[in-house]
């Protein structure tokens, strides 16, 4: 069938052109890191905070006086 195949063709150059608005969005924002690059310092933040011991001042405490 005819249709299909320039349907394809549609959906290729549709698709081409979408990427390259992304590349030229993401060019325009010189500041922004990759999403894959927050998420790995925030998983590295948050092991660190895990692994870091709290001290007894650190958080919720009952505290006692009597």
């Amino acid at each position: 069938m005819y249709g299909d195949d320039i349907h394809l063709r549609l959906h290729r150059i549709r698709a081409e052109r979408l990427r390259q608005e992304a590349r030229e969005a993401a060019a325009r924002r010189p500041g922004a890191r990759p999403l894959r690059t927050r998420l790995g310092w925030t998983l590295v933040e948050v092991g660190l905070r895990l692994a870091t011991p709290r001290g007894p001042h650190a958080g919720l405490t009952a505290r006692l006086d009597y």
